[in-house]
């Protein structure tokens, strides 16, 4: 996928055109969904996440945050900015960018909302709405240290190259359940948001192929 930013924006925005926030929410993973019986029991908790496309002059980007261990869900884990909806979020949009804001310090003047990606489960119960947001480049950054530990970009280059996708397996009430992983830069993304990532670097794939 060796593309320019511009080439690469063109792509999203024609790929998620169109998209509306999910009403279904799958437990995805490697091998594909959860069994029925492993699926969190509702009512889920609404949630967001953004999923930041930056715009970079060498290539996009993804923005990605790691969480620092004192959080009660996902401690330490590499995730997407976003979390819980507020009785005071209008709509997803609204939680993932107030929840980016607050994490990173990332200020949604600097995002532009392009489109949805599938609904997430998480085993957490979290009913998660990926919202794709392209970056202008010149953001700043003010990371919350009580829930970020650290804030890094991957390439977009790096992340859709098959060689750098992993499947891995691990124990979950008593069952082998797949996974996928990256490692980059002494990061490992993994759990809902490589299997979010993977949805989004699917449908480019398909899109670019059509």
């Amino acid at each position: 996928m060796q593309k320019s930013s511009e080439d690469f924006e063109s792509l999203i925005r024609l790929c998620l055109r169109g998209s509306q926030p999910p009403l279904n929410f799958t437990s995805r993973r490697a091998g594909g969904d959860l069994p029925p019986d492993m699926r969190p029991k509702p009512p889920w908790k609404p949630a967001a996440v953004l999923v930041p496309v930056v715009a970079r002059p060498q290539g996009p980007t993804i923005l990605l945050t790691q969480r620092t261990d004192r959080l009660q869900d996902h401690a330490g884990q590499v995730s997407f900015p976003g979390g819980s909806r507020e009785v005071t979020d209008s709509d997803p949009v609204q939680t993932a960018l107030r929840e980016t804001e607050e994490e990173t310090g990332l200020q949604r003047r600097f995002v532009e909302v392009v489109g949805f990606l599938d609904g997430y489960l998480t085993i957490t119960g979290y009913a998660v709405t990926p919202v794709v947001g392209l970056i202008k480049p010149d953001f700043h950054l003010d990371p919350d240290p009580l829930e970020v530990a650290a804030v890094f970009e991957v390439p977009l280059v790096f992340l859709s190259d098959p060689r750098n996708r992993q499947l891995r397996q691990s124990q979950l009430v008593g069952r082998d359940v797949g996974y996928y992983a990256f490692e980059y830069d002494h990061h490992t993304i993994w759990g809902a948001t490589a299997a979010m990532l993977v949805n989004f670097l699917n449908k480019l794939e398909h899109m670019e192929a059509a």
